[in-house]
């Protein structure tokens, strides 16, 4: 039934390109596939992204976020039936609780939040909650005068800000920085976004800035319903000396806006399920001209 579910995240109110099945299943062998479809006859209502362990589903793990993704014809009264028929369908094949995390309302194409009525109704309870930081697009607030400086500074020594296809330089300045600041490494491996890359080639794309040739900063967008969404951001020393980030960030912010995204969202501040912040990286971002945007997750006790 894959063409039925890519159909129904294409013509949804809250899915994104992440939710086709093409993009789920790069890493089907990390997590035993759960996903659900709400019919109506032979009409598909909503689907939901899931996998299971042991005796817990989760709106899928491999995903920043999966909730129910639904159909213009899925209002208030439908979802309650839907999340109804949820509860029972997971009790009834021994599933003790339900981990879910609806899809943040700056990536709703339309209004899509009956599923936070419906969670209410069935006690769900709030379990975390993480904060990401988000530029209103139709509204921007303007970069603070520490990021002009540095846009002026990149711009004096002759960084250059583009679309790049070299995945593998970047990884080696992305793999550095995150070894050396935090003893990390990306969740995606070069391969892994090769391959998604080549399969939404309009929804991911890699920009780099460089001097004289040479990557010294980079970001991978991923361009999602009206959110142009930034990851895997680094900076080589280079970079950091001369202000290259900051003009990379002027830059695709100004290029979104032109390109009609509603918000540029450049993502979670928090480690330890939300518990714990990390003010500097936050704060950062909020320099940038972005403000909160709450990541939740609710579990419902079966």
């Amino acid at each position: 039934m894959q063409a039925q579910w890519d159909e129904a995240v294409k013509v949804s109110r809250n899915g994104t390109f992440m939710h086709h099945r093409a993009f789920m299943e790069y890493h089907s062998d990390r997590f035993a596939d759960y996903s659900l479809m709400a019919m109506d006859g032979s009409k598909v209502l909503a689907v939901l992204p899931a996998n299971r362990v042991d005796d817990k589903v989760y709106s899928h793990q491999g995903l920043t976020y999966g909730s129910w993704l639904v159909s213009a014809k899925c209002d208030a009264v439908t979802m309650m039936q839907v999340m109804e028929a949820t509860v029972k369908y997971l009790k009834d094949d021994g599933v003790t609780k339900l981990i879910y995390k609806p899809v943040p309302h700056i990536y709703h194409r339309y209004p899509a939040e009956e599923d936070l009525y419906a969670l209410f109704r069935h006690g769900a309870v709030l379990s975390e909650c993480s904060i990401s930081t988000t530029i209103d697009l139709d509204e921007p607030i303007k970069l603070d005068r520490g990021n002009r400086r540095a846009v002026n500074l990149a711009k004096r020594a002759c960084v250059n800000i583009s679309e790049s296809d070299d995945y593998e330089g970047y990884w080696q300045v992305l793999q550095g920085v995150l070894q050396s600041r935090y003893d990390t490494r990306p969740v995606h491996t070069v391969e892994e976004m090769r391959l998604l890359q080549s399969r939404f080639p309009n929804n991911i794309k890699l920009y780099t800035a460089t001097i004289n040739g040479e990557i010294v900063a980079g970001v991978v967008m991923f361009y999602a319903g009206p959110v142009a969404h930034s990851q895997y951001i680094a900076a080589a020393p280079a970079g950091r000396e001369n202000g290259a980030l900051a003009l990379l960030f002027d830059t695709l912010i100004k290029q979104s806006a032109d390109e009609g995204y509603r918000y540029y969202d450049f993502g979670i501040s928090c480690e330890n399920h939300g518990q714990y912040l990390n003010e500097g990286l936050a704060q950062q971002k909020a320099r940038l001209g972005g403000r909160g945007i709450a990541y939740n997750v609710y579990s419902i006790k079966l």
